[in-house]
């Protein structure tokens, strides 16, 4: 049982050999290097720059709901205090 992953072991790294020292690994390494480029060129943002920034815009969101309420309270409290008081008299 043991000779049979001992032939598993190295065929597989034969197979790992070969596909290392092939054209194709240089065409990976090539095409990897292409699209960070491309990447960068394109100004995408990592995973956590794009949790950052919804981050900001959820506490951004926040302090404006909260603004605009504080907007509306004090309006009301203005027309209150600038509406005419009814006549008392008669």
């Amino acid at each position: 049982m043991n000779s049979r992953n001992d032939i598993f072991s190295q065929i597989q790294q034969n197979i790992s050999d070969l596909i290392a020292n092939s054209p194709a690994a240089d065409l990976e390494k090539n095409m990897k290097a292409f699209m960070g480029q491309t990447f960068n060129r394109m100004d995408l943002l990592t995973r956590d720059e794009f949790d950052t920034q919804v981050a900001l815009l959820e506490r951004a969101l926040a302090r404006v709901t909260a603004l605009e309420q504080r907007v509306q309270e004090l309006e009301a409290k203005l027309a209150q205090s600038t509406a005419p008081e009814p006549d008392s008299h008669p």
